[in-house]
């Protein structure tokens, strides 16, 4: 069974990707402490974690850049005994990928059909039909080193999709790129994933996109996975974890947090008043255990009591919940937790 309850159901579709156990070691140093999880045809699994959590070692180890310390993975039911095979089944859009300047689209996408055993014609049809697919279609015989940033991470996309892959591993696609192109960018990975029927491993430290684009969530903290399953269910998950530690959440205008901390440190039963977020104005607001235990009964009075005394202040009430929130906030308090 795989962690997180991917287990498999008497004649269900098997998963394109199936990662178990894996671990990667650098001298005394782990990087990568047991991870497991699947991928199916046609989800987006968003790939989550601060800098250093092994993000970095885990997507290499999958497209068999670096050998595992221990575990194993399949794609498409291919052993990761086999890197070569491999490499057939997935595309690869690393977050810096460079472009010959003196070609054009179709001969870049032209070069690497005919490298994965194509013929030059049918390269070539590869390619025009790709330049269709990722919106480039009119800009296919100009050179690169005229393309936009969003134009080459178009080209880029196409390329990992030259070879028809089952698994396509997409590192920070829309880095650099305005709101706009990064809302028709992520448009088109989730056509793409839909159309083709094929899994896409979504790396990126823009939580808000991967809310919005991805099915599947797998969140890691110190080279271990911290949470992991659909983008509701983490945080449908972390939300009960914090009612039952007795936590609630609260927005104030960011001006109003001092304030709003003194005010909220004063009442019973608060044990503590922690910024969540300074920038956005969140307050993480946690209360000592009552006599009895029974937390949930004597809940809906501390809430009123919480936001009586802010309304009392004149303090704008921008947001209120009982545990975690969006994926930022519970991404947030995961990594926050899994490094103490």
């Amino acid at each position: 069974m795989i962690q997180g309850g991917h287990s498999e159901m008497p004649g269900s579709v098997p998963p394109v990707l199936l990662a178990e156990g894996l671990r990667k070691s650098y001298g005394s140093r782990e990087a990568l402490r047991g991870l497991s999880f699947s991928l199916r045809a046609g989800r987006i699994l968003g790939f989550l974690g601060p800098n250093g959590a092994g993000k970095t070692t885990a997507i290499r180890i999958l497209t068999t850049i670096l050998e595992p310390s221990a575990g194993s993975f399949l794609i498409d039911g291919i052993s990761s005994d086999y890197p070569e095979r491999i490499r057939r089944q997935i595309g690869v859009l690393p977050e810096s990928l460079g472009f010959p300047r003196q070609i054009s689209g179709i001969e870049y996408l032209n070069f690497f059909g005919q490298l994965y055993g194509r013929t030059a014609t049918e390269a070539r049809e590869t390619g025009r039909a790709l330049l269709e697919g990722v919106g480039l279609q009119q800009r296919g015989n100009s050179l690169i080193k005229t393309y936009s940033r969003g134009m080459r991470q178009r080209l880029g996309i196409a390329r990992a999709l030259v070879n028809d892959p089952v698994v396509v591993f997409l590192d920070e696609p829309t880095l650099g790129l305005d709101p706009r192109g990064q809302q028709e960018l992520l448009a088109m990975v989730q056509r793409i994933a839909r159309e083709r029927d094929v899994g896409v491993i979504l790396c990126s430290h823009l939580l808000a996109e991967v809310e919005g684009v991805c099915d599947d969530v797998v969140i890691l903290s110190a080279g271990q996975v911290v949470a992991q399953g659909t983008v509701a269910d983490v945080i449908g998950q972390t939300q009960r974890r914090a009612a039952r530690r007795n936590v609630i959440r609260v927005q104030v205008p960011v001006p109003a947090m001092a304030e709003s901390r003194q005010l909220l440190e004063a009442l019973q039963p608060v044990s503590a008043v922690i910024p969540a977020g300074e920038s956005t104005g969140w307050l993480r607001v946690e209360l000592a255990d009552s006599p009895d235990g029974n937390v949930a009964e004597g809940m809906p009075k501390v809430k009123n009591k919480i936001l009586e005394a802010l309304i009392r202040a004149d303090i704008p009430i921008q947001g209120f919940e009982v545990g975690g929130g969006r994926l930022q906030e519970v991404f947030l308090q995961l990594t926050e937790e899994g490094n103490e």
